[in-house]
């Protein structure tokens, strides 16, 4: 009895979070990301309010990350008030999927950025341990560079030094 209650209860909160307005949130970013439970593919989204606040507002259990299941997760956010006629910046994993359902979806409401954390575990996958603190470390002084002029030419530096090392991993910084 204690498990069908803890089901019962589980259901009723799901729906509660499935069904809830996002109307009252001015939300300025998505965050979104595929995880994996229990060898299912989990989309997550993540709003965060001009006020910084981080709200988890939405996912689906899918496949893979192809972009007509992401999109409508996308779609019934809005349904459920998500406002974004005054832009979003949304940043993904680098997923084509989800950069295509933001498209479709948000048309040129969204920019889409991609998350500076994926791009260095994706370049840090070509690497030897070694070279993999000495990628992380320039990687991200380039990324605290206060100009951006500065900041590329310093990511620019980098990719013609990982070409010394390492050709996948610069193509894949490149």
């Amino acid at each position: 009895s204690v498990s069908r209650s803890f089901v019962e209860r589980s259901k009723e909160k799901l729906e509660e979070f499935e069904n809830r307005s996002l109307e009252s949130y001015d939300f300025v970013s998505l965050f979104i990301d595929g995880k994996y439970l229990a060898k299912e593919q989990i989309m997550i989204v993540l709003g965060v309010t001009m006020e910084g606040q981080k709200v988890p507002i939405g996912f689906a259990q899918m496949h893979s990350e192809n972009s007509k299941p992401i999109a409508e997760l996308f779609r019934g956010l809005i349904t459920r008030g998500l406002k974004y006629d005054q832009g979003l910046l949304v940043v993904i994993d680098g997923s084509k999927g989800i950069r295509k359902a933001v498209i479709d979806v948000f048309g040129n409401q969204a920019i889409i950025q991609r998350c500076t954390w994926h791009k260095c575990e994706n370049v840090k996958k070509y690497l030897n341990p070694e070279d993999q603190k000495w990628f992380r470390s320039e990687y991200y002084a380039a990324l605290d560079r206060a100009r951006y002029k500065d900041a590329k030419n310093n990511m620019l530096m980098l990719v013609r030094e990982l070409k010394e090392r390492n050709v996948s991993a610069s193509r894949s910084l490149e």
